[in-house]
């Protein structure tokens, strides 16, 4: 059975600790099987650049197409120009808020059709390893969960077709929502510019499973130091329990770094705090046999 499964995954210690922890966690709990994967840099590649920031950037060339003055804001020139001196002084806060606000007004609805309409384009390219570990935990009636820093109704507009996760179970940074009436009279939802909560980063992470899931992962994937409290949180709990961390080693089949935090300094290499803590740490380049889907 386990030679059948994970097909993409070459055979070696990696791979025997994934199907292990997938056998032993048959004598757990339906209802405690829970798994939580990052996105960014572990389900779908983010180098070059974010998908989510990707999307940002068309919407930001749309509206300057439709008023060449939206040019001169600050934040978009920084963009357009690709000044990074210019951008770093503004800083990526101010960025951020300049391009989610070119939705601010728009219904959800609206909002999930925008994105669905950019990622027909295909920008995005996935993990087919991670794909296959999502399937096999589902079959084994686990609760795969979506865990990301980007934007949640992003991530939800594409959860379903990408990986089988309907949008409830995804959790990620929440967008301000106001209450209006539409203009048929009737009652609507509208986004804001203001973010909801705190970047879902770091330990941010662990408590919005908490407070939007309401159950404790057993296994947990991520990629970087905004991934390591979730990992930590995961392998902390009642056994079995496992913390997969992607390594990008790969120059060849993909790019070769060191995942870091976006909204905080990491104290030390993720990859260095994989190794210390005992994690799965998966070498892209030596355990998996293919990359893409």
């Amino acid at each position: 059975m386990s030679d059948e499964i994970l097909p993409s995954w070459r055979p070696g210690a990696t791979r025997d600790a994934i199907v292990a922890f997938l056998d032993a966690a048959a004598e757990v709990p339906v209802q405690r099987r829970v798994a939580c994967f990052d996105n960014d840099g572990t389900l779908w590649s983010e180098k070059p650049s974010y998908v989510q920031l990707d999307f940002f950037v068309d919407a930001m060339k749309r509206a300057v197409r439709d008023d060449p003055s939206a040019a001169e804001q600050p934040e978009f020139a920084a963009l357009i120009s690709g000044d990074q001196a210019a951008i770093g002084e503004i800083g990526l806060e101010r960025i951020a808020h300049a391009l989610t606000g070119l939705f601010e007004g728009i219904s959800p609805e609206d909002f999930t059709a925008r994105v669905h309409e950019f990622m027909a384009k295909g920008t995005a390219r996935t993990y087919r390893p991670m794909l296959e570990l999502i399937d096999e935990l589902r079959r084994r009636e686990f609760t795969v969960c979506v865990v990301t820093g980007g934007g949640t109704e992003f991530v939800r507009a594409i959860s379903h077709d990408l990986y089988g996760v309907p949008p409830e179970d995804v959790v990620g940074s929440l967008i301000g929502y106001e209450f209006v009436p539409t203009d048929a009279g009737g009652p609507g939802l509208r986004r804001t510019n203001e973010l909801a909560s705190a970047a879902n980063e770091g330990a941010a992470k662990v408590n919005n499973i908490q407070m939007q899931l309401g159950r404790r992962p057993i296994f947990a994937a991520g990629n970087s130091g905004g991934d390591r409290e979730m990992l930590e949180w995961a392998t902390g709990g009642d056994g079995p329990t496992l913390a997969v961390l992607l390594d990008h080693d790969d120059a060849d089949r993909e790019t070769a770094y060191v995942s870091s935090a976006v909204t905080f300094a990491d104290p030390e290499p993720i990859t260095a705090v994989g190794a210390r803590l005992g994690w799965t740490v998966v070498s892209m380049r030596d355990d998996w046999a293919a990359v893409w889907t």
